[in-house]
């Protein structure tokens, strides 16, 4: 997994909780890595899951919640560092429906040995939009937060449910999208 996604996940660990819990995150877990990240290094995902999981315990927060909090947070960089992607599209379903097929093979332009989610999209329509997401990583709640930032950067009126596919595995979810008449 791209340390750029660690080291991101530690700031807002750190600027959410404080230092303290960052160091503690990192005694309590210690991980192959020693906890020392770079954006541009590559790091098992098992330590991202068990920080996730550590941090969830300390703060008495479900993993669930702070994998769409952290999606949201990630949003946020992913429009500064990658924002031609964004102005591409005019809308929600636009950018969502490019994901696999367009910035997906940019991204393994950059990381040929990324693993990245699949998403499919049995059904689309102009107010209504399915989404399918499978990943061999537990991230369907960050997917989700994702998501819910891509709708409100776009500023539409959009529903989004999800739907676990994997009995509470987050490795397959099912993204339903509605959206409102204007």
């Amino acid at each position: 997994m791209k340390g750029l996604i660690f080291t991101e996940f530690m700031d807002m660990v750190e600027e959410s909780w404080g230092l303290q819990q960052a160091e503690a995150l990192i005694d309590k877990v210690n991980p192959p890595s020693g906890g020392i990240y770079t954006a541009v290094g590559n790091y098992p995902p098992e330590e991202m899951v068990a920080m996730v999981s550590a941090l969830s315990e300390d703060i008495n927060t479900p993993v669930p919640d702070l994998l769409v909090a952290f999606g949201e947070r990630i949003f946020g960089l992913f429009t500064e560092k990658y924002g031609a992607f964004f102005a591409e599209c005019s809308n929600s379903f636009e950018f969502l429906a490019g994901i696999h097929d367009h910035i997906h093979v940019e991204v393994r332009k950059l990381y040929p040995d990324a693993e990245l989610p699949d998403f499919s999209y049995p059904d689309a329509e102009a107010d209504h939009m399915v989404m399918d997401y499978e990943s061999t990583r537990p991230l369907a709640h960050f997917a989700y937060g994702l998501i819910l930032s891509t709708v409100k950067h776009y500023g539409e009126d959009i529903d989004v449910t999800m739907h676990d596919l994997s009995d509470g595995a987050g490795t397959r979810a099912r993204f339903e999208l509605h959206r409102h008449a204007a």
